[in-house]
């Protein structure tokens, strides 16, 4: 198990660019996501946020839609976003497999699936609206639920749970399960992102 910091610490000691680190926890995550649901014909939902955990939902919604419908419902600001999120973020918008979703637009009930890509590691503090009430909302749909690296309103570290949280089915850690996630760990999967193990 890791802390958040501890896996910040790894990944700049890594010298690996965050735009590859970025590329292969989407296309781990996906990978792994795969193996453990059929997702042929299953709708999916990639709820994404500014912060690099938005640009890992991006890169997975690539490496998804070739096997089904996926949509993106982007609630973060887009000049927030990292260069590296940035880039992902256009590759989806110029995808005609990929679409893109306002909040207004989007029905919870209409997918098989709905992936957290919010907040990642990157939580502080409580969550306000129009984020608390989505993730209110998510968190009662039928849909399978699915995390990419922490679930959103969790602490990775202490596994606080903030004023509202995604409760997941499924976890897809990166690298290895973050240390607030120990309740977690049997719902929980570990893919590799390319950096070696301590």
């Amino acid at each position: 198990m890791i802390t958040a910091q501890e896996m910040l610490d790894l990944e700049a000691k890594s010298e690996i660019p965050v735009i590859n680190l970025m590329e292969n926890a989407g296309k781990a995550f996906a990978k792994a996501l795969k193996e453990k649901v059929d997702v042929k014909n299953k709708g999916i939902l990639i709820i994404a946020y500014h912060g690099n955990n938005g640009g890992d939902g991006f890169v997975a919604a690539r490496s998804l839609c070739d096997d089904t419908e996926v949509d993106v419902l982007f609630v973060g600001d887009e000049t927030k976003l990292t260069k590296e999120s940035s880039i992902n973020l256009k590759k989806i918008e110029n995808n005609d497999k990929v679409q893109m979703l306002t909040l207004e637009a989007v029905d919870f009930s209409n997918y098989d699936l709905v992936i957290d890509a919010i907040f990642g590691t990157g939580i502080h503090g409580e969550i306000n609206d129009p984020l608390a009430t989505l993730i209110k909302n998510l968190s009662t749909t039928k849909a399978y639920k699915v995390s990419i690296d922490i679930p959103s309103g969790i602490n990775p570290d202490t596994g606080e749970k903030t004023n509202v949280y995604f409760e997941p089915d499924l976890i897809i850690a990166l690298h290895d399960i973050k240390k607030g996630l120990e309740n977690y760990k049997d719902k929980t999967i570990v893919v590799d992102i390319g950096i070696k193990k301590q």
